[in-house]
């Protein structure tokens, strides 16, 4: 077994966060549609977060922002000329699509890929998926940008397979690792890869989407060469969906050996279980943490993003720790279980509140800011250096964002054709730090 490490890629918040609305069935998004948001606030809250787990000792990497606003799509949409002439004709004619195009959600990097360690593989290499996130359209743009990234950070084929995004079409409907689950012994161990999954292909349900097929999970574990043996396809409860958890990631989270959710995460909780444990046998004894409704009701675990927290392995540190939002401790029912679990004699021993209210009131929390990769010691270092993070490198990042961010942005002042100039430089600077160049 050789050494490894989880890393966290954290999306940079980009200098286009905004309020839209965009996001059916992601109540944070609903409820905030419209307001005033913070970029300049909201980046720096994310650059914080990552400087926690500097401090803790872990490796932490980023994903700069993507092109923002996405002319492809508007140019798709007919709308021609200069820059500043499909601004203004689009703001005038297809507001909603000028937002879409606008959309700064490719901070929520736990839609960017599906992950699978060099461990679960049977050529012996990292694989990553990019997520074709087809369900919603300001997210179905991201895959070809991100594909672009992620070649650039991951780019040695020794070492890495970088996937292209499933077909776009809605029986391959992917969301990334929002909707996967790797747990195991230690991180360099063979592991069991959990996909969960809220629809079959080709079929239909009423009211907030179900955004995962099996097909693409199953897809996805295919394409990454893993054994079957090792890997459950379980669905997510209709329930949690439409109580609006939109992703698995809102009432689940899973690491090493623990997989900490709410009793009404998954349609067959038992029958989940015991997959799990039948394909974790040989390799370690899960330590599955529910969280009875009786105790956190539903609609508080969605609101408080309890689960959407990152559940991590410090160094010096015997249990787990859950880094939650600020809102779960904000919310009494969580607060109160969070104090109950860690005076408990289980794998959690510890929970820290960070803030990323910014990111919350666009319904993403810790566990969306982030991308996990398993990496072994010399895949690390055959990974682009210029994204993995010290604190030298996070006060740049911070002070670029403090000099080209606003701290003030509304949905209808991405009709200023002056914004979009701001975007670029913005994103130019920041990748020229992550000396990632090549992607402007």
């Amino acid at each position: 077994m050789n050494p490894a490490f989880e890393v966290n890629f954290d999306g940079l918040i980009g200098p286009s966060h905004n309020y839209g609305g965009l996001s059916d069935g992601n109540l944070a998004s609903a409820r905030n549609a419209g307001d005033v948001s913070n970029p300049r606030e909201a980046a720096v809250q994310g650059l914080e977060k990552m400087r926690t787990l500097v401090r803790a000792g872990l490796v932490q990497g980023v994903l700069p922002p993507l092109a923002r606003p996405n002319f492809d799509l508007l140019a798709a949409a007919g709308f021609l000329g200069a820059d500043a002439q499909i601004i203004e004709a689009a703001a005038r004619t297809a507001p909603r699509l000028l937002k879409a195009a606008y959309s700064a959600s490719s901070m929520w990097t736990a839609n960017a890929a599906t992950v699978s360690p060099s461990a679960d593989t049977s050529d012996g290499r990292l694989h990553l998926t990019a997520a074709n996130l087809s369900t919603m359209l300001h997210r179905s743009i991201e895959h070809p940008d991100t594909t672009a990234t992620l070649i650039s950070i991951f780019a040695g084929e020794d070492h890495f397979a970088v996937h292209g995004a499933l077909p776009a079409h809605g029986d391959f409907a992917d969301e990334g690792a929002a909707n996967h689950v790797r747990l195991c012994n230690e991180q360099g161990a063979p592991g069991v890869e959990l996909f969960v999954y809220g629809r079959d292909d080709g079929e239909s349900t009423a009211g907030f989407p179900a955004r995962q097929t099996r097909l693409a999970s199953e897809s996805v574990a295919r394409s990454h060469e893993l054994d079957l043996v090792r890997v459950v396809f379980a669905r997510q409860a209709r329930r949690a969906i439409e109580a609006g958890a939109f992703h698995n990631d809102v009432v689940c989270v899973g690491a090493l050996d623990t997989l900490f959710f709410h009793e009404f995460a998954f349609e067959d909780t038992a029958g989940t279980l015991d997959a799990l444990r039948r394909s974790a046998q040989g390799l370690f004894d899960l330590k599955p943490v529910m969280v009875p409704d009786a105790e956190v009701p539903l609609a508080d675990a969605i609101s408080s993003y309890l689960f959407n927290s990152q559940l991590l392995q410090l160094p010096g540190e015997d249990r787990l720790v859950l880094f939650a939002p600020g809102e779960t401790q904000d919310t009494a029912s969580t607060r109160a279980y969070c104090e109950r679990l860690v005076t408990r004699n289980g794998p959690i021993g510890r929970v820290e509140y960070v803030d990323v209210r910014q990111s919350m009131r666009n319904g993403g929390g810790p566990a969306c800011l982030r991308l996990r990769v398993v990496m072994t010691e010399d895949q690390l270092a055959s990974c682009h250096s210029g994204v993995l993070l010290d604190e030298e490198r996070i006060d740049e990042l911070q002070a670029c964002v403090r000099a080209t961010y606003r701290d003030r942005l509304s949905p209808a002042d991405l009709a200023d054709p002056a914004f979009a100039d701001e975007c670029r430089i913005a994103r130019e600077a920041l990748l020229g730090i992550l000396e990632l160049d090549a992607l402007t």
